[in-house]
């Protein structure tokens, strides 16, 4: 074979291990990826990314609700911000509200799961019946559950034989904002416990059973290890949710802030000062310091999560 005919093998060869080689491949793999995400970064970048830097301007300035006159003024808004009492008070409220809701929502979406598993008769109702809330409006389960707090002609006091002003008195407002908020959202939270419930491999159960495992000792050692994953996700979910409670904090006090403010959230205090005080340029300095504590909460849980798992290793 002359050098000029093994040229020609050769060439066509190299040509086609380079085009079939992990680079190109990858090269190629990103193209097609570009371009199925193209919409979704579009619309993120619309919705999400402008109104954020667009934010972050007029948080620098002493914009009003009209647009006219504004100027820059530098970080004045958030040192305003930062010495505003109510400020802090709304964030408390919000923080509060966390913390009642979180834990409560995580046990009882648990324990419906666990119970719409078990059982055997009727088990498409029971699920229906625990999830269905989940799918109404946040209006709908607000009014719904104003009427049943109001002290006069509401059921809840009627049933029990109470005389407790759930909506008027400081002390049982947010409590009634929390019992609706876990009749509304527990839906969601009791959906992902089921999926992981019917994961679960039978056989575990069926050997510790066999070992002389009871029912409480196969929930503590199989069932709460196997959900320490959804466990995780269902708390992060549910912090930042907590933490942005606007619409039935709102809708049930008839959208004021509360009997002596004792409702008025993070959310809700922005939204005054933007539409109701006019100061958009001071409701955007507000947003972003919560936007911070926002990302801050949510770095804090995957640090955590990450040096959880990492000590499981």
């Amino acid at each position: 074979m002359t050098t000029t005919s093994a040229e020609t093998v050769i060439r066509p060869a190299r040509a086609k291990t380079a085009a079939g080689s992990p680079a190109v491949r990858r090269g190629q793999g990103f193209q097609h990826g570009v371009w199925f995400t193209a919409p979704f970064l579009v619309l993120f970048a619309l919705f999400v990314i402008w109104p954020l830097l667009r934010g972050l301007y007029l948080s620098l300035t002493d914009a009003n609700i009209s647009g006219d006159g504004t100027s820059f003024i530098g970080l004045d808004n958030y040192t305003e911000a930062l010495d505003d009492p109510l400020v802090w008070e709304s964030l408390g409220h919000s923080a509060y509200f966390t913390l009642l809701v979180v834990p409560c929502i995580t046990v009882l979406a648990f324990l419906l799961a666990m119970l719409a598993h078990h059982i055997e008769r009727g088990k498409w109702l029971w699920r229906l019946c625990f999830f269905m809330p989940f799918l109404l409006p946040s209006t709908v389960a607000a009014n719904l559950w104003q009427w049943l707090f109001n002290p006069g002609t509401g059921m809840i006091n009627h049933v029990f034989g109470l005389e407790t002003p759930w909506l008027t008195d400081k002390s049982y407002a947010m409590p009634a904002i929390v019992i609706t908020t876990l009749w509304w959202t527990v839906g969601f939270s009791f959906l992902l416990y089921l999926a992981a419930l019917q994961g679960i491999p039978a056989h575990l159960y069926e050997a510790a059973e066999l070992d002389g495992a009871n029912a409480w000792h196969r929930v503590v050692h199989i069932t709460l290890p196997m959900l320490r994953h959804v466990t995780g996700l269902v708390v992060a979910l549910q912090i930042l949710a907590s933490l942005q409670v606007f619409d039935q904090a709102v809708v049930i006090q008839d959208f004021g802030p509360g009997p002596e403010g004792s409702t008025r959230t993070f959310v809700q205090y922005t939204l005054e000062q933007g539409f109701t005080s006019y100061r958009v340029g001071y409701a955007s300095a507000v947003s972003i310091i919560f936007f911070v504590i926002i990302a801050a909460v949510a770095l804090a849980r995957m640090w955590l999560l990450r040096n959880r798992e990492e000590g499981v290793r």
